[in-house]
């Protein structure tokens, strides 16, 4: 005689409960992460929306000011002002052609003097060079010559009629004794420049 044997699983409810809370703990969490995630999201629009508000009302205030600035500097097509005659005058007297003053500068520099550099500042442009010592020659006799020159060329004086040596100091460079020197070139001043005109 056979016998047969039934298993009751009396946990199944249990498991399936579990189950189900599980699925609900899942939903809730991934529920939550988006919920946060959008919400960071539209706090960093806003933000960015803020800051390119700002950037945008800087960029038209600069504008309108632009704006204002060129219509004040614009002339009318029936006449000039004063201002605007006095602007002209200032800009073709005040302005140094300095081309052409370096061309004239490269050539008064013989190949015995060296200009190594040079600075504009103050209305002065200081020129400092070197030349290489010789005992057939007196030491300051090549930068008198060099000065002489500078101020006889007339693109270099009529803007610069004051020429003199400011410093000199001896140095040796790789063994060679060499002096190095500053010349000065003052600028004329504007004052000057409208009682010549």
């Amino acid at each position: 005689m056979k016998q047969f044997y039934f298993k009751i699983n009396l946990n199944k409810y249990g498991e399936l409960r579990r189950k189900i809370q599980k699925d609900k703990i899942t939903f809730r969490n991934t529920v939550l992460v988006f919920v946060i995630g959008t919400i960071i999201l539209y706090v960093f629009v806003l933000y960015l929306n803020s800051f390119l508000d700002k950037r945008i009302n800087t960029r038209t205030e600069l504008l309108s000011q632009i704006r204002q600035e060129i219509q004040s500097y614009q002339v009318s097509g029936d006449y000039l002002s004063s201002k605007d005659l006095q602007r002209l005058a200032k800009i073709s007297t005040e302005r140094i052609f300095w081309a052409r003053k370096l061309v004239a500068l490269s050539e008064q520099t013989t190949d015995k003097i060296a200009i190594t550099h040079f600075s504009f500042k103050n209305n002065v442009l200081s020129l400092f060079g070197i030349t290489k010592l010789d005992k057939d020659e007196k030491e300051f006799d090549l930068i008198d010559d060099f000065i002489a020159n500078l101020k006889a060329n007339e693109q270099i004086s009529i803007d610069f009629p004051d020429i003199k040596l400011v410093r000199s100091r001896r140095d040796f460079e790789k063994e060679v004794e060499i002096l190095r020197f500053q010349i000065d070139c003052i600028a004329i001043e504007f004052k000057d420049k409208e009682e010549l005109l």
